[in-house]
Formats: structure tokens, C-alpha cells, sequence
């Protein structure tokens, strides 16, 4: 099976103080969460794609062999960032989604979601973990997926409920279709109420009622879950990588 990393990273870092891109913050003295990122995924996939801003492309190092990029004109939503990769991603037989500021996620658990995909099309491998206060949270009836609440556009979220840890693999068969249904159908993709993005969970639930399976591989390390957000969360992680050292 191949597999393209899909990485969405066209945020500025603005809320962080940075003048470059997000993806692009020191986490050590030699390594960048993009650097970080590569490291992790560049021996499990055969491709990894990143979506930048144009003034993230324009600041951004050049690429590693195995690499490329594509353009988000205007910061419209994850769904519009990750369907701009689509004629790269589309080659290959699954595409693994990593956010660009998740650099915690494991080795042990992008392995375990590959290894969970079968063969076959109309599947997609969640990992999840439980959080006490979920910010996004996952709700499975019956081993499917019911649907996704986001805190950030008004949901109320259940204690110790299932979260992400900012990772998706799907199969790539059909899905771009699947996708320009469901934004026809629901009138540019349940644009967030508060956001006005087009997001791309809801689709989630979309894909699930369109036949597709819903694989979850519980994460139990919870940090897994935490992007970099505000300053904290990037001192955290700047911390927690010295003391590796």
C-alpha cells in the first residue's frame, strides 16, 4: 500500500509571535516542528505534501527528495487546505493526515493506524484518545461514527470523551468525489457557526454514512492530543525536548 502524508500547515504563527510560518517554530536549537515531522514520517510513507500559505511558501526551506508542496490562497479551513493536495495525494492508496503543529504524535501510533487499513477502499483509521475535557470529541454508535462536536463552533463536548490527536488516514479511492458531494449538499461543507470555515470533520460523519468504516486506535498517552497553539503550549514542547536532550 502507498501512502501520501498530507500535512496542512498554512498558518502564519502569528498567534505565537512568530514572522515565518507555524511549522516552521524551533522546538530545539537544530530542529523546527517540521524538521520534527519528517523525521517521524518520512520511514512509514512515500510521500509527504505539505499545504502552506503563499507567504509561508515563499519563507520555506527547500524540500527533501521526497517532498512537495502545495498552495492554500486564503485560509478557508482544514477541508479546503487538505482537497488544494489533491492531485498529489490522489496517487497513492491512502492519504495520512497530520496537522502541522501536531508534532507529538508517536511513532508507535502512526504505525498502529497504518497497520490497522486494510486493503480495500471506503475506510479510514482514527486515532483517539480520552480527554477530560475533549475539544473536539468523537461519538460512536454501534462501532461507527456517529458524528464529530467541535467546542470551537459552540458544541458541548462530553467528559473523558474520545479527542484526536490530529491525525486521519483514509483510503484516497473516491473520496474526492465523496467530498464535492458533501459540499453541494450541505452548502459549502456545515461552514463552522462561529468560524465560518470549511471544516473538515463533519465529513467524517459524512464518509461513515456514505458505507465508509471507521477504524479508532485508542492513543493512551494523552499529550499525543496537544498541537501548539499559544505560547504555553509551544514552551511545553520547546521543554519537554530540552529535557531529552
Amino acid at each position: 500500500m502507498r501512502i501520501c502524508a498530507l500535512i496542512p500547515a498554512a498558518g502564519g504563527g502569528t498567534r505565537l509571535g512568530a514572522d515565518a510560518p507555524k511549522i516552521l517554530l524551533p522546538i530545539t536549537p537544530d530542529e523546527t516542528i517540521w524538521s520534527i515531522l519528517h523525521a517521524k514520517l518520512s520511514p512509514l510513507v512515500d510521500h509527504i505534501h505539505l499545504i502552506l500559505s503563499p507567504d509561508g511558501a515563499a519563507a520555506f526551506p527547500p524540500l527533501p527528495a521526497n517532498s512537495s508542496t502545495s498552495i492554500q490562497p486564503a485560509p478557508l479551513g482544514m477541508g479546503d487546505a487538505i482537497f488544494r493536495g489533491h492531485e498529489v495525494w490522489s496517487d497513492y492508496d491512502a492519504v495520512l493526515i497530520v496537522w502541522g503543529d501536531q508534532l507529538f504524535v508517536s511513532h508507535d501510533t502512526l504505525c498502529r493506524a497504518i497497520a490497522a487499513l486494510g486493503d480495500g477502499g471506503r475506510q479510514a483509521v482514527l486515532p483517539v484518545t480520552r480527554m477530560a475535557v475533549p475539544y473536539v470529541e468523537y461519538v460512536f454508535e454501534d462501532r461507527r461514527l456517529a458524528k464529530v462536536l467541535l467546542t470551537r463552533e459552540g458544541d458541548a463536548t462530553t467528559p473523558n470523551g474520545f479527542s484526536d490527536v490530529g491525525t486521519f488516514l483514509l483510503s484516497t479511492n473516491g473520496l474526492k468525489t465523496l467530498w464535492d458531494d458533501f459540499l453541494s449538499q450541505t452548502h459549502g461543507g456545515l461552514k463552522g457557526n462561529k468560524t465560518g470555515e470549511i471544516n473538515f470533520l463533519p465529513f467524517l460523519p459524512y464518509l461513515a454514512d456514505q458505507g465508509w468504516v471507521f477504524t479508532p486506535v485508542e492513543v493512551a498517552d494523552a499529550t499525543e492530543a496537544r498541537g501548539i497553539n499559544t505560547q504555553e503550549d509551544l514552551a511545553f514542547f520547546q521543554k519537554l525536548y530540552k529535557d531529552k536532550l
